[in-house]
């Protein structure tokens, strides 16, 4: 029979005033059981009363339990969150896993604020025996309906790492490990990142010992002692999210060999027949992209001699020939495309595995496999080139907002890429090859402090040497249309306004091929010209930079990248005079000796310009001897006219 208002008021009082002799009155508390039969306000009573009294009749725990239940799953929404608000004080000893049970059960809800009180009455009874909770929830995990497992994996993602570190002890992240490992037996594509994510979060996974262990149940999952199908989408799809999870556990103490060795051997062959889980996915990139983020992290590799062929052979496939030449002219609809994302991707691969094996590319393959690849080098970097000053002219000047454009976003991943690849191939150019250069994939996002730290990011040799060409075309251009001259301006950097100074005065010797010198009243500063390391790579660092961080370190890339294409830019004052290029002002210019020398200066410079620059001829088995005289020359001029500073440079640059 069900209890009336009255009668439920009536018994609370009882049971108040009892104390310490709440033992006594059973019968009270069974007719405040009884409520639960009852109409709404019966049953609100209830919901408040049942639980306030639960501790003091242990015998009758049951009965209780299973009364707070059935308010639970009432049709009224407001007794249900009463009684759920209520079930935390239920939750203690032996009881605790049950009420964990039944709570992740109710996690089923439909309605956003039961759901949410379902959520806070789990993490309080969490924060009461966090082991026990866990019992709870993964009982429901392995047994529980689709729905229920579901919203349990998500509620553990997501409350875990909100834990107070006093709650997560040691055996209890033990606990959650071993219950994973039951659970990832048979998940899901999205499952598996999710407790992926739970474990990846756990203070003991975060040591080198705990990041193996995470790698050798990723390794499980991907099954990767199978060949792969490359035409099943699902195995596919396995194997990209296993890959997904395992990249950012690899470092230089856990190691990606049996992921690299997989795909060089499994995925690379096939690469064209792959499907997509995807339809908008790019597969093949999507691969490539994997396996270059990985490759750096690849410990000693038991076929290694045959995995780098593998990887040669690919990248081969997305470097073109250059096209077949008809009567003297390019046949313009055989234009071969460059695929310039896939070949970064495969260049960087094999740039980072051709460490561990430097004499790949002089005795593992062919003499004419080698010609092959370096015309296939050439004229993929000639292309890039062009591709890479056209992108440096669309950019310029363009910061912030116009950084925003979906346009100007592709353009600027487009010259990082470019860049990339401008530095991986003039490595492969050195003889013998050499894989000292590093840059960062340009998917990842750019970090302000290391864009800033760069300074001029990536000035290449061939942007140098056609500065300095320019540089001395002006010079000579000086020497013959302007013998006369008698004085010049002084050095400044761009933007700045000119500076009075007087010049030292060539006057005639008493012979006509002497000349001497007036005192200066004043001397130029050094020469002082900020250049960058080539083998520094554009891109960028990933992890901690915000969206506006981002926008204005990219912006300060692309103005300092489309900086380095230009010629340096010499100020005038009055005439055309010597005294711009060296700002001590030689007065010995002039006297035919002097304009000798400079023409074997000059000489040299074109020489080094040849022998030196891979994009125009093929020549890098020739001496290199020129370079080096060139920077003789450069520096008896610079010595002799007391600017030792401008030496250094210039050595470093040549």
């Amino acid at each position: 029979m069900a209890a009336t208002v009255e009668e439920l008021y009536r018994n609370y009082g009882v049971l108040a005033d009892a104390k310490e002799d709440l033992s006594k009155h059973k019968d009270a508390y069974q007719v405040i059981l009884d409520g639960v039969k009852g109409g709404p306000k019966e049953k609100r009573l209830a919901a408040q009363f049942i639980p306030k009294f639960f501790s003091s009749f242990p015998e009758l725990a049951d009965a209780a339990i299973n009364a707070q239940l059935d308010l639970c799953e009432d049709e009224d929404v407001s007794i249900r969150r009463q009684a759920i608000k209520e079930l935390p004080r239920f939750a203690s000893g032996e009881n605790l896993p049950r009420v964990a049970d039944i709570l992740t059960q109710l996690l089923q809800t439909d309605d956003s604020a039961e759901f949410s009180q379902v959520n806070t009455a789990l993490i309080s009874i969490f924060k009461i025996d966090a082991k026990g909770t866990l019992g709870g929830l993964f009982s429901q995990i392995l047994q529980g309906e689709d729905v229920v497992r579901e919203r349990a994996i998500k509620f553990l993602s997501t409350k875990l790492k909100t834990m107070p570190d006093d709650t997560m002890t040691k055996e209890v992240e033990d606990y959650i490990f071993i219950e994973t490992k039951k659970v990832l037996e048979d998940v899901t594509g999205e499952e598996f990142v999710l407790l992926m994510r739970i474990l990846s979060g756990l203070k003991n996974m975060q040591t080198v010992s705990g990041r193996q262990q995470l790698v050798e149940l990723v390794v499980e999952q991907a099954f990767l002692e199978q060949a792969l199908n490359p035409t099943d989408a699902d195995s596919v799809d396995r194997l990209l999210q296993c890959t997904r999870q395992a990249l950012p556990l690899f470092s230089k103490n856990v190691h990606s060999t049996r992921f690299v060795t997989y795909f060089c051997e499994f995925v690379l062959p096939s690469l064209s027949l792959l499907t997509s889980p995807v339809a908008e996915l790019d597969i093949q990139l999507e691969v490539l992209k994997l396996l270059a983020e990985m490759s750096p992290y690849c410990g000693d590799m038991d076929k290694l001699e045959v995995n780098l062929n593998m990887l040669f052979e690919k990248l081969l496939e997305f470097m073109p020939l250059p096209p077949e030449e008809e009567n003297g002219e390019n046949a313009a609809n055989e234009e071969p495309k460059l695929q310039f994302s896939y070949v970064e991707c495969l260049l960087f691969s094999f740039h980072q595995l051709g460490k561990k094996l430097p004499d790949f590319l002089i005795d593992k393959i062919s003499a004419e496999k080698l010609k092959d690849f370096k015309i296939r080098l050439q004229y993929f970097a000639r292309g890039l080139q062009v591709y890479i000053r056209q992108l440096r002219v669309a950019l310029q000047g363009k910061t912030g907002d116009a950084l925003k454009t979906e346009e100007n976003k592709i353009k600027v991943v487009a010259l990082k890429i470019t860049n990339n690849i401008n530095v991986l191939i003039k490595d492969l150019f050195h003889n013998p090859p050499s894989y000292k250069s590093t840059v960062t994939l340009s998917w990842k996002p750019v970090q302000k402090t290391e864009a800033a730290a760069i300074g001029y990011v990536y000035r290449s040799t061939l942007d140098i040497q056609i500065t300095m060409f320019s540089l001395l075309m002006k010079v000579f251009a000086m020497i013959s249309v302007c013998p006369t001259a008698r004085r010049g301006s002084q050095w400044r950097t761009l933007g700045q306004q000119p500076q009075q100074r007087s010049f030292p005065q060539i006057c005639p010797g008493g012979t006509p091929d002497k000349y001497t010198i007036r005192p200066a009243g004043n001397t130029a500063p050094a020469l002082g010209t900020s250049l960058t390391n080539n083998e520094e790579a554009s891109g960028a660092a990933e992890d901690g930079a915000s969206e506006e961080e981002a926008t204005e370190a990219e912006a300060g890339f692309i103005k300092r990248t489309a900086y380095a294409s230009k010629p340096m830019q010499l100020h005038y004052h009055n005439i055309l005079s010597l005294t711009e290029f060296l700002p001590s002002g030689p007065s010995c210019i002039y006297s035919p000796p002097s304009i000798l020398f400079l023409s074997t200066v000059f000489l040299n410079f074109i020489l080094g310009c040849v022998f030196e620059n891979p994009f125009s001829v093929s020549c890098h088995g020739y001496p290199v001897g020129y370079k080096c005289v060139g920077c003789f020359s450069f520096w008896i001029i610079f010595v002799e006219q007391k600017t030792a500073k401008v030496y250094f440079l210039f050595w470093f640059v040549f």
